[in-house]
């Protein structure tokens, strides 16, 4: 049986997709930039991170029961910060065997089972479809082999849940956490009068509502409110020029993290100008990295203090 002219361009191009993707992931040896184990869980031996990402506020879904007739019976949708990890090991080990030492793990971590399962018991293909993963080639996901763990610990007044998706993709085996420290949305708007006070008091003000994802420099869309804030603050005070200035934690590489902090502020200028009608030369940009700490990068609370935007007065 022929195929069809017109499916050779699809077909081709998932199978270069395909390939591409194998031959990245069959070349990484090492970490992605950034990357670490969640603590007190860990990672399985010899693996290494594929895909990583940590938000300090967003949404993460995990399923605390199998599906029936192709549909979720306690799917929850979880706010808070939400911490992503792929994995990729070597030939070798089975499913079972990478996700049972993850669960024997997360059990000694405090995580009590809310739901284990196995491809046809969870509810197969639908199941894998609702399961929250990242992108291919940092995760993947086979419908018809895969294993799903979730769980839940309650600690200090607070919940914190866990997925785990362990499956399989030429022979290497792939698991995924997803951990969600469930907690209510902190206030991080400044608006163009604080912004206003705080150049006029002390010459500089940190702004946490500009948002990236993890090791990216593009601007998100949620960033809007506080771009409206500062070009309100700009339009009002035609005569104030001001250094844009990029901050992170200490995560990662010395170099890279002070390149990502410029590329950062740098984005935020280009946004001011295209879309909201700034003048760039009322604009400068640096990054400066980890050198200018706000809080201690020992703690995770003074890590998300470092990783912020601020507007210096020159």
């Amino acid at each position: 049986m022929s195929v069809p002219h017109t499916l050779f361009k699809p077909i081709l191009l998932l199978l270069a997709f395909s390939l591409g993707a194998m031959t990245s992931a069959a070349a990484q040896t090492r970490d992605v930039v950034g990357a670490k184990d969640y603590p007190g869980i860990g990672r399985f031996g010899g693996s290494v991170i594929t895909g990583y990402q940590v938000k300090d506020f967003d949404a993460a879904r995990v399923q605390a029961a199998v599906f029936r007739d192709g549909q979720p019976t306690d799917a929850r949708r979880l706010e808070g910060r939400i911490t992503r990890i792929a994995y990729r090991t070597n030939p070798g080990p089975s499913i079972l065997e990478v996700s049972r030492n993850f669960e024997t793990q997360l059990a000694k971590a405090g995580f009590e089972t809310l739901l284990a399962c196995d491809t046809d018991a969870c509810g197969g293909i639908p199941f894998s479809e609702g399961i929250d993963a990242l992108p291919i080639p940092q995760m993947w996901v086979d419908g018809f082999n895969y294993r799903y763990f979730s769980g839940r610990k309650a600690e200090g007044g607070r919940e914190t849940f866990v997925g785990l998706t362990v499956s399989e993709n030429n022979r290497e085996i792939y698991a995924q956490l997803v951990i969600a420290e469930v907690r209510a949305i902190e206030n991080k708007m400044v608006d163009a009068t604080v912004m206003a006070k705080g150049l006029r008091e002390t010459g500089r003000i940190a702004l946490y509502g500009i948002y990236f994802d993890t090791d990216r420099a593009e601007v998100k869309p949620e960033s809007r409110p506080t771009l409206e804030q500062i070009a309100k603050l700009l339009n009002a005070n035609v005569g104030l020029n001001v250094f844009i200035v990029g901050h992170t934690d200490n995560q990662g590489p010395y170099a890279y993290n002070l390149d990502l902090s410029r590329r950062r502020a740098e984005a935020i200028a280009a946004e001011l100008v295209k879309n909201y009608g700034i003048g760039a030369p009322r604009l400068r940009t640096a990054g400066v990295g980890l050198l200018a700490p706000a809080g201690s990068n020992a703690t995770e609370a003074g890590r998300a203090l470092n990783r912020r935007v601020e507007l210096v007065a020159p």
